[in-house]
């Protein structure tokens, strides 16, 4: 079973914001090029989004559904990925003083995917894991005004004594 964790920089509802949002699914699944909802509303249980899956000149369409929800901390998802069968992944977001800790937890659930699950397809979640959860960190904390580039200019600032940029002590 693929776990992986990451802090984000910003406060669990705009980490809540992005996830609860279908529409941007796209943006920080790897491997997902659009995404829109498809039954019910986002992120009710029972509700889908669907999405496209492009391996060069291939498009795939597949649906994910919302199983287990906890407004604001988890969301567990079951993605249909087509003759390969299903994957649970849980989502658990969890306040870590002003920032936020985000679990993910991915295994093979249906189908032809549990049957092949093996340490090498372990390596490959985890390594999709890894960068999933910094493409959501990237958004998450640009719009919280967190991003890279204020980050390092607190430091800077925080460096040279005041915490205010250009001022010397």
């Amino acid at each position: 079973m693929a776990r992986r964790h990451r802090l984000i920089k910003a406060g669990p509802e705009e980490v809540w914001a992005v996830l609860a949002d279908g529409r941007r699914y796209a943006e920080w699944v790897v491997g997902t090029a659009s995404s829109e909802p498809v039954r019910g509303r986002w992120p009710a249980v029972g509700a889908a989004i669907g999405y496209e899956v492009r391996l060069g000149p291939l498009r795939l369409a597949n649906e994910t559904v919302v199983r287990r929800l906890v407004a604001g901390s988890v969301l567990e998802l079951e993605a249909h990925a087509g003759a390969l069968g299903t994957a649970r992944i849980a989502l658990e977001v969890h306040p870590w003083g002003e920032y936020t800790l985000v679990t993910v937890d991915e295994h093979p659930l249906r189908g032809t995917a549990g049957a092949l699950h093996n340490a090498g397809a372990e390596m490959l979640i985890q390594l999709r894991h890894r960068t999933m959860l910094a493409r959501l960190a990237r958004i998450c904390e640009s719009e919280a005004g967190a991003g890279p580039a204020a980050s390092r200019e607190a430091a800077s600032g925080a460096a040279r004594g005041s915490g205010e940029p250009g001022t010397r002590v």
